[in-house]
């Protein structure tokens, strides 16, 4: 029997393996995937994602600079968000970006501050060209965001695999922001958890393919076509027939990008 449509609201699809991202594009129809969202790593991640959008419709490119990196010099943003400018029509979205969560656990000489300014060149550049933005941006460096959405008075905010406190979450309901489920909401309980406190109108999900994932997923390839088990998952959690959720997933996630 043939599953509902879904998007995956999340893939680095440029990250894949020529063969693995060939495997994908090839079964997408047979496990009713109907689009991908990629998004990129840097400008040539951005180029890659448009090239592959432009082979296949059902790919649709964001362009970004993700943040679990060095900062790019400032020649590379231009650049980046002269990319952006040209080929506004042909993006769904600006992203990957957001703050060095990670990164900083990690170096403590990392500084959030450039980070900070380089993410308000990016919203005002997705107000400039009115696209949604893709966000990393987890536990205390989440509020940081909020106050930047707020203050550039961007409301199409997707956070991706986002973690946070109760106050966060509280917030970003009350301003309608998004946020995509990974499939470890299959053995997550914090996922869990932030599934059963979201409302459903404010998830897609997602697999930030090609990271890879525990429990049952675990030494197998990172495939669009898992996400029918976030699916189940998030409909025994919130009580709702797997139908319903289905539907208003893939209405909102089409919607949010604009996809016809």
């Amino acid at each position: 029997m043939c599953k509902p449509a879904l998007i995956d609201a999340h893939i680095h699809l440029d990250l894949y393996e020529g063969y693995e991202r060939d495997k994908i594009l090839q079964e997408l129809e047979l496990y009713s995937v109907e689009a991908l969202i990629s998004v990129s790593f840097h400008l040539q991640s951005t180029r890659t994602n448009l090239d592959l959008s432009r082979r296949d419709a059902r790919i649709k490119p964001a362009a970004g600079f993700h943040p679990e990196q060095e900062l790019p010099s400032k020649r590379d943003v231009e650049e980046l968000l002269a990319f952006i400018k040209l080929y506004q029509q042909e993006i769904v979205a600006i992203g990957e970006v957001g703050l060095p969560y990670y990164r900083m656990k990690e170096d403590p000489d990392v500084k959030v501050e450039p980070y900070i300014d380089l993410l308000e060149q990016f919203f005002i550049e997705s107000k400039r060209v009115n696209k949604p933005i893709i966000l990393h941006a987890v536990y205390e460096h989440a509020p940081i965001v909020c106050d930047l959405l707020e203050k550039h008075s961007i409301e199409k905010a997707h956070f991706h695999w986002f973690k946070g406190d109760e106050k966060t979450i509280e917030r970003m309901k009350k301003n309608g922001y998004s946020i995509s489920i990974t499939p470890d909401v299959l053995y997550e309980k914090e996922i869990q958890e932030l599934v059963k406190k979201y409302p459903i109108e404010g998830l897609m999900v997602e697999t930030d393919g090609p990271w890879r994932f525990e429990g049952i997923f675990q030494g197998r390839m990172t495939h669009p076509g898992i996400m029918h088990r976030s699916i189940e998952k998030i409909a025994e959690i919130k009580r709702i027939k797997e139908a319903e959720v289905y539907k208003q997933l893939f209405k909102n996630t089409t919607e949010f990008y604009g996809i016809s």
